[in-house]
């Protein structure tokens, strides 16, 4: 039984990885690797230090995806810097949502 459920999280495993690998690419064909990259700031913040100040909140996704979408909040820069994240237009509001999901699952 115990081998069984050891076969079945490398199974799931193994379907996840290629889900990050195509969120990846998504973000670099968006142009968000433009200005954000995995593991060091940029013009905008690392999404692992973006995936740091949204972890364990439930709206987390639904924020992210909109800030995709619309960009920053005018006046209010949330991770410093000189400037907002402008407005994506390239972007569905599916593809944000994926992009927004690929963000919180990076450590």
């Amino acid at each position: 039984m115990k081998r069984s459920s050891c076969l079945i999280a490398l199974a799931a495993s193994l379907l996840a990885a290629p889900a990050a690998f195509a969120n990846a690419d998504l973000a670099q064909k968006k142009n968000c690797m433009s200005c954000h990259q995995v593991d060091k700031k940029v013009v905008g913040p690392a999404y692992k230090d973006v995936a740091a100040k949204y972890k364990g909140q439930k709206d987390a996704v639904a924020y992210l995806t909109e800030r995709i979408l619309k960009g920053s909040v005018p006046g209010k820069i949330v991770f410093g810097g000189p400037m907002g994240m402008p407005p994506n237009a390239q972007v569905t509001e599916a593809e944000a949502k994926q992009l927004a999901t690929w963000v919180l699952s990076i450590k």
